[in-house]
């Protein structure tokens, strides 16, 4: 029992510090990040937000460690999988070399390219 207590305190503390980073936020919408963001953002944005979304994969992973959702429930699972193997560079590296060679898709939004690029390929690499 203690061991469950764990995750979902973990979500609950991430949860909160994004309500109250993110509060300032609430009259503005948050943008979606896209290739033109991403190429004109600084290396240390690019690792801060593959963090984030390498950290919410992890959350989500720990808090549903005991009872995973399926494929069909979340996408978690698969992007887990997917990204198997992937370091933090790797992704930032192969992310900049497709908008570079990509420059008519810069407004493909990031999180897009992370799955049909690395995601998608990945699964059928690690299954």
């Amino acid at each position: 029992m203690a061991m469950r207590m764990q995750p979902r305190t973990l979500l609950l503390l991430t949860s909160l510090a994004l309500t109250v980073a993110w509060s300032g936020a609430r009259a503005q919408e948050i943008p979606l990040v896209t290739g033109a963001i991403w190429s004109a953002s600084s290396e240390q944005v690019k690792k801060a937000y593959l963090v984030g979304i390498a950290n919410t994969i992890q959350v989500e992973t720990a808090y549903a460690a005991s009872n995973p959702p399926s494929d069909g429930q979340s996408i978690v699972p698969r992007a887990a999988r997917g990204m198997r193997g992937q370091t933090l560079d790797g992704v930032r590296e192969a992310l900049d070399k497709w908008y570079a060679a990509n420059p008519d898709k810069l407004q493909r939004p990031v999180i897009e390219t992370i799955w049909f690029e690395m995601v998608i390929p990945g699964l059928a690499k690690n299954k």
